[in-house]
């Protein structure tokens, strides 16, 4: 009896360095990432940059275990995601997930080309950053087309994308019980007294002002779980706050470790760091937040809420976030297809190769 080909689910986010070895590629891909920063002969500036910080970053995965447990935690959430897709949506049923990180392995074109062997036609691009950023999300559908183009598979697989899901209930409720966890790591009399910092990676204030949305998004999920938690009776104080800035130029604020160090100094002891922006575990939680925070923190009481990793409840929001885009059969948000006022790459930016339905970019209505 023949089989449907499975449906392709491309779960797709920056990766990290699972080696020692993988460093200074996973570095080198990144400084050199136009869609990423533009720097002055990006391609010279942009390797010297890799070299020189990668001593240090390899260190720091060295502190960690010795590489980025990202890879694992994505493979054990995609094969959760595969059983709980083919329980709820048999119309679309097998359901595989690929990998397809921008900067590691396994890289985006790894992922189509195993796509193709398998013998995929409908896709699903499922971003694994909730909220939308063209140096994130738009640089890995940028890079899936680029692939696709380079290949000669741009008419392989029908496309359909989910770009963003920053204030989707299921989301929220998965959040909001990351954090209930993360609050019982404190004494229940002290609990009240915990200021939840909501820390999300920092963007640099020329993409900010070039229009990207992803500040305004991160806060609507900051927003929204705070709501969320108040109807439980939560009202502890909270402020979001960015990590992560990389070279001079002026990035978003106030930085996380700064937020520490003057809440500090007006008085207050207890805190706990929300990572509002990743669905895993990685360097910027195990030690930028875990390690750095948690030094300046010190002489405080300092925890962090728990990643997703494992978390049945988050799986099972992919899940629902999937199966709500399967059955409407949609294309993409409605946001997608608005380039930024400011564009850096107005040419390739919202494109949508060999899409389910017809698509323009805004720019081309």
């Amino acid at each position: 009896m023949a089989t449907r080909p499975p449906t392709g689910v491309v779960l797709m986010n920056m990766g990290g360095p699972s080696t020692q070895e993988e460093v200074h590629p996973f570095l080198l891909r990144l400084f050199t990432d136009r869609q990423i920063m533009q720097l002055p002969m990006q391609k010279m500036l942009g390797s010297w940059i890799a070299r020189r910080r990668s001593p240090k970053i390899m260190k720091q995965y060295a502190e960690i275990g010795g590489g980025s447990p990202i890879g694992k935690w994505t493979e054990i959430q995609g094969k959760k995601l595969e059983r709980h897709l083919d329980e709820m949506c048999p119309e679309t049923a097998p359901h595989k997930t690929y990998i397809a990180f921008r900067y590691a392995s396994p890289l985006t074109e790894d992922a189509i080309t195993r796509m193709k062997n398998d013998g995929v036609k409908r896709a699903v691009a499922f971003s694994q950053f909730p909220q939308w950023s063209c140096t994130t999300t738009g640089s890995s559908l940028n890079e899936l087309w680029r692939c696709l183009r380079e290949s000669g598979m741009q008419n392989e697989f029908q496309w359909s994308i989910i770009d963003r899901w920053h204030s989707h209930p299921s989301y929220i409720e998965a959040l909001a019980g990351r954090i209930l966890a993360g609050l019982n790591q404190f004494p229940v009399e002290d609990q009240k007294k915990v200021v939840f910092l909501f820390s999300a990676h920092s963007l640099p204030m020329k993409r900010v002002n070039a229009g990207d949305p992803y500040p305004q998004e991160v806060a609507s999920t900051v927003g929204r779980v705070m709501e969320h938690l108040s109807e439980k009776g939560l009202t502890n104080p909270y402020i979001l706050c960015w990590q992560s800035k990389v070279g001079p130029l002026p990035w978003l604020g106030p930085k996380t470790q700064d937020a520490i160090k003057d809440f500090k100094k007006q008085g207050m002891t207890h805190f706990m760091a929300i990572p509002v922006a990743f669905t895993t575990d990685h360097i910027e939680t195990l030690y930028e937040i875990d390690m750095e925070f948690g030094e300046e923190a010190a002489k405080a009481l300092f925890k962090r809420s728990p990643s997703f990793n494992d978390d049945d409840m988050f799986v099972k929001a992919l899940a629902d976030i999937a199966k709500s885009h399967l059955e409407r059969n949609e294309l993409c948000t409605k946001q997608y297809s608005m380039n930024c006022p400011g564009c850096v790459n107005p040419s390739e930016c919202r494109s949508i190769l060999n899409p389910i339905k017809p698509y323009s970019r805004f720019k081309e209505c």
